[in-house]
């Protein structure tokens, strides 16, 4: 079983999303919405498993469910079932998946659930001028869900022995080569690994401590961003209490009309 099928299998409807719907087929979502026919939840709101399962899905509802009509629908691939929207109202749905077949199609619900060679297969139905050719948003979105390398050598050179080329199929890329006259652009494309959110982990004793019995224990950090650093000190309003000969001094306003100020003005000031 690959991982599309076990993560099928363990999907329920009410824990399905815009992203994981894109693991399943028409099957799945009709064994979904069987098993949740009871749930009190999917039948007062439908719509909104509706809406989740048609970011994937194409869902035509059929009013005359004769045989003729079914297999109408099933000859371009629908798949066609009932299904319960309320207590009292079934309904016969004609189901089926997305195609992704341009770069227009991707998006970053569905860009993880594919596979290397399928986007490969995406680009090349698009291209005529490489990589360069497609819009930053588009990039953006393939970028996110894999790796991406590109280089451009004339048509001899490019599968030269020992080269990026080699080394990059060895270690598991595909690749898209477009033809630019003499020369070819190689794009080299790797789904990305999931994602772990990573956890900073810190020591809780000193050095001395050589047992490691808490090395990889997982400490709160406090958030001190906003906190004034310890040499910055506020300074408010003095106390009256706290004001003494020592520390007490008076700024007289000089700014008169003599413009040169001297130490015996100062004293005749002062026996004023």
């Amino acid at each position: 079983m690959d991982k599309k099928e076990e993560n099928s299998k363990g999907l329920t409807l009410k824990a399905l999303n815009k992203s994981s719907v894109w693991d399943l087929q028409e099957n799945d979502i009709f064994r979904l919405w069987e098993s949740a026919d009871k749930d009190a939840d999917v039948l007062e709101n439908p719509r909104h498993y509706q809406d989740i399962i048609r970011s994937a899905f194409m869902i035509e509802e059929i009013k005359d469910d004769s045989k003729a009509v079914k297999e109408k629908y099933e000859k371009t691939g629908y798949k066609v079932a009932q299904v319960k929207l309320s207590e009292n109202v079934k309904v016969t749905w004609a189901l089926k998946k997305k195609p992704i077949v341009r770069v227009t199609d991707l998006t970053y619900e569905n860009i993880r659930h594919i596979s290397a060679a399928k986007l490969v297969e995406v680009l090349d139905r698009n291209f005529g001028g490489g990589w360069d050719s497609l819009s930053q948003s588009i990039k953006d979105i393939i970028e996110s869900g894999f790796d991406i390398s590109t280089t451009t050598l004339p048509k001899d050179r490019l599968h030269k022995k020992g080269g990026m080329y080699e080394k990059k199929m060895a270690d598991g890329y595909d690749v898209l080569e477009v033809e630019k006259g003499t020369w070819v652009e190689a794009i080299f494309a790797k789904l990305k690994p999931e994602s772990e959110k990573p956890r900073m982990k810190f020591a809780t004793r000193d050095d001395e401590d050589l047992d490691g019995e808490n090395e990889d224990e997982d400490v709160e950090i406090e958030d001190t961003y906003n906190k004034p650093d310890e040499d910055d000190v506020e300074i408010g309003e003095p106390d009256d209490d706290d004001i003494n000969e020592d520390n007490y001094s008076t700024m007289m306003d000089l700014s008169g009309d003599d413009d040169d100020i001297t130490a015996d003005s100062l004293e005749d000031y002062a026996d004023e």
